[in-house]
């Protein structure tokens, strides 16, 4: 199958104009800060993964979206991104009035197609063009000369914007967009800038508001898109949702949601898979600065389970596969390496040592170095650490094990310690994280202590597991 992996630029997405130098920026959160980016669209070309985004330019204070210009950002891997510039503009599209929103570049016969929604000066709003180059970064030129969709196309959606385009392993291209409820979708003829038949509403894509995003994967088809339902945000945000299906046309099968709402108000994914890793690629407000208008593009690494679904994906705060709560263990001394551990149960195939032996897991599945694991009890269990002398610890690291099967993340989770009679909850703390795929830091009130305690409770059904549990 040809990858194409390209994004549904965001939410009632976001244009901005500042011309930067083409330089590197350090990646994750955010790829840079230079320049406000959103509504991202990622691209794996050879060896190289190309980001096509949004420009924000509203002024600090803003309440609207000033964009004029779509920028590129290249990596060769996916931690340091390279400004390119400003490769595509309103001043492109000779009927544009405005509104530079959220695009996607899709390669076919060695040209490089650039949807994006812009204000078209006619009658409605929202129109969809299409402009072509020889490369990921152009030059492009508007191909059509017209809008390929405006409200005048049949069927079209209450708000014609965020296109995401997937090419089908047999050549067949297919076009998705919409907001305000209304996903809609067509085939491409192979020119790829004229529908092919009539625009559907695709069904069983569940509290659809915005920003889809298609690709294919071991011959199943996935939509993902910006929802704002109570069941998943706070008012007035997004999270992203996903459904599959075994049609490029649908029908849907609603899977869940694969991450959460972030500090902007609007919510843009882009999934992609580059040298064996796949990453949701999206937008949020904090780079220094930033606000709902004032977006920065950041990626963080997705896993799948064994049956297709993805896991909700750990939003961090530090670059890709470094920085305490993500994929690197938070710096400090570690006291868990001097202390002897114990349990309430560990399964008699598992390795209770193994939670203090210093190796990092590559995910929750990550059980190379062992795993301790207390299938098949469920319910409240317990690992702890003793010391022959006491220590001060004002902080724990856990990264879950998840094997996909009995054991699975915990429901929540409590961390104790002995206070010289009785074991009694640690003072201060803050949340105890129970993501996948990462260090869930817990911080709290300093302890003077021979023995620390982590009360795991299970969620219904399963059992729980732990791959590293340090103390700091």
């Amino acid at each position: 199958m040809k990858r194409r992996w390209t994004a549904a630029l965001a939410t009632v997405a976001a244009f901005g104009l500042v011309l930067t130098s083409a330089g590197p920026a350090p990646a994750a959160s955010p790829i840079t800060t230079a320049i406000y980016t959103a509504d991202p669209a990622a691209l794996v070309v050879g060896d190289t993964m190309y980001l096509h985004t949004g420009h924000d330019e509203a002024a600090a204070g803003g309440t609207n979206f000033v964009m004029r210009d779509w920028h590129v950002f290249s990596s060769t891997d996916a931690a340091t991104f390279t400004d390119q510039g400003a490769r595509l503009s309103l001043s492109n599209f000779s009927w544009a009035g405005g509104d530079a929103w959220a695009g996607e570049v899709e390669p076919r016969g060695g040209k490089y197609y650039w949807y994006v929604p812009v204000n078209g000066r006619g009658a409605g709003w929202m129109d969809i063009g299409v402009a072509v180059g020889d490369s990921p970064l152009g030059p492009f030129t508007d191909a059509k000369g017209g809008p390929l969709i405006s409200d005048s196309t049949p069927n079209s959606s209450p708000l014609n914007i965020d296109p995401t385009v997937f090419t089908d392993d047999d050549g067949q291209a297919y076009i998705y967009w919409g907001s305000y409820n209304g996903v809609r979708a067509a085939k491409l003829k192979p020119d790829m800038i004229n529908l092919d038949g009539p625009v559907i509403t695709p069904q069983g894509v569940s509290n659809f508001w915005e920003a889809p995003w298609m690709f294919k994967r071991n011959g199943t088809y996935y939509l993902a898109y910006a929802a704002n339902d109570s069941g998943c945000s706070s008012p007035g945000y997004a999270c992203i949702r996903y459904a599959t299906a075994s049609n490029p046309m649908g029908p849907w099968t609603h899977r869940g949601v694969v991450l959460d709402q972030v500090t902007s108000t609007t919510n843009h994914p882009a999934i992609v898979e580059f040298k064996g890793q796949w990453y949701m690629v999206y937008h949020n407000a904090a780079a220094p600065g930033g606000g709902n208008f004032r977006r920065s593009v950041t990626l963080d690494k997705l896993y799948w389970n064994a049956d297709g679904t993805m896991q909700k994906v750990v939003q961090t705060t530090g670059p890709i596969g470094g920085g305490g709560g993500g994929g690197q263990p938070p710096t400090g001394t570690n006291q868990a390496l001097a202390a002897t551990a114990s349990t309430s149960y560990v399964s008699a195939w598992e390795t209770l040592g193994a939670i203090k032996d210093g190796y990092v897991p590559t995910n929750s599945a990550d059980h190379s170095h062992g795993a301790y694991g207390n299938w098949n009890h469920q319910g409240t269990e317990w690992i702890e650490y003793q010391w022959p002398t006491a220590r001060s610890i004002s902080k724990v690291a856990t990264y879950w094990f998840d094997d996909n099967q009995g054991i699975d993340l915990p429901a929540s989770c409590q961390v104790q310690y002995w206070n010289g009679s009785a074991y009694v909850n640690v003072p201060g703390q803050s949340g105890c994280g129970v993501g996948a795929n990462t260090y869930n830091i817990t911080t709290f009130t300093p302890v003077s202590t021979t023995r620390l305690r982590m009360n795991i409770t299970s969620r219904t059904g399963y059992s729980t597991g732990v791959l590293e549990w340090m103390a700091l």
